[in-house]
């Protein structure tokens, strides 16, 4: 145990250095994929994704993968999200988390963007040729987690990005990894650490980088645009959290996060969850990034949230359960952010 803590003590200070040089506004823009900061999750969604300390099952494919391991044997979640409506764009995910051996857990989350159909321009049909087309986001992430004891759980996740748009076409690899960490006589503390989307850069290749153009000899000459590289959006989260339990039947936990974007600002976010027995919570949040002035107003992945999680036992005197997830999150201009998902646990 005392190695389990010496490791968890290395996570922790690597992590702070890593706070220190990481978080560059003067980057912001020059990341790519940003898909893989759209949460498609509904109960991850209603705290702003940051119950890194204690988020358990699929949704820890995406916020912390050292907490797919803390469910009872197998999750299943269905997600759709409307993204900043009406963009027209959509999410939907499906995820798993299964227990494998006495200690493993492994985590498979898949996730589709679906921006609907855009209308083809060109420089002699600036308004629109009448054929449309559809950008193809996707990704899989496959994920372990192992608990020693209760106290401790580490995870990992490789991800893979696949990106194209008409003859267009990236695909990188990215890697999570995460740990938690329980105290206290009921287990009320947890500490959270993760770090997401690590990985080699992108580019997209393919025809529709070859243009042909008419030459004054009556020939044409083919022309190809170099694409450049693109970097995935990398970030630290440290998040912790204390569940207070008021009563038999109800208990509170504030929550805070910091998050440091390699290429954007540093965010700071702080939040509750609610629990009224076993069958209904409620949670909300508020996000803000470092240094930005109100009047910039907040990005989408920051700002309120909040949402609500309802159960039912699927059959009586079981573990088994069904349950509905919601969140919403306000954005200005837009008419907000919607997730709504199915979670069964068997």
């Amino acid at each position: 145990m005392n190695k389990i803590l010496q490791i968890f003590a290395l996570c922790l200070f690597t992590s702070f250095v890593s706070t220190l040089i990481a978080g560059n506004p003067d980057r912001q823009g020059e990341a790519g994929a940003y898909e893989l900061l759209m949460n498609p999750w509904a109960r991850s969604s209603g705290v702003n994704g940051m119950n890194v300390s204690y988020v358990s099952g699929v949704e820890a494919n995406w916020v912390n993968p050292a907490g797919l391991g803390r469910i009872n044997k197998t999750q299943v979640v269905l997600c759709n999200t409307r993204w900043l409506v009406p963009s027209g764009i959509s999410i939907n995910a499906f995820g798993l988390s299964t227990k494998v051996g006495k200690n493993g857990t492994l985590g498979l989350a898949l996730t589709a963007l679906s921006f609907g159909d855009i209308a083809v321009t060109t420089t002699e049909a600036p308004e629109g040729t009448g054929a449309t087309y559809s950008p193809n986001f996707f990704n899989i992430g496959l994920g372990y987690s192992h608990m020693y004891g209760n106290k401790v759980s580490v995870g990992f996740l490789v991800r893979g990005v696949s990106e194209s748009i008409q003859d267009l076409n990236a695909f990188g690899l990215a890697i999570d990894a995460g740990v938690q960490y329980v105290a206290g006589q009921n287990d009320n503390f947890k500490l959270g650490i993760s770090l997401r989307n690590i990985g080699s850069p992108m580019k997209f290749s393919g025809e529709g980088l070859a243009t042909q153009l008419s030459s004054s000899v009556n020939s044409k000459l083919t022309y190809e645009v170099r694409p450049s590289k693109y970097e995935l959006p990398s970030l630290l989260n440290i998040g912790v959290s204390y569940n207070f339990k008021i009563t038999e039947m109800i208990n509170v936990m504030p929550l805070a996060n910091f998050t440091s974007n390699s290429f954007g600002r540093d965010e700071l976010g702080v939040g509750a969850e609610l629990g009224v027995t076993e069958y209904f919570r409620f949670r909300t949040s508020y996000k803000t990034e470092i240094g930005k002035s109100a009047a910039a107003g907040n990005s989408a992945p920051t700002g309120l949230s909040a949402g609500i999680s309802l159960s039912t036992p699927i059959k009586k005197k079981s573990d088994s359960r069904l349950s509905l997830d919601y969140a919403y999150r306000p954005s200005n201009p837009f008419q907000g952010t919607h997730n709504i998902g199915l979670r069964f646990d068997f």
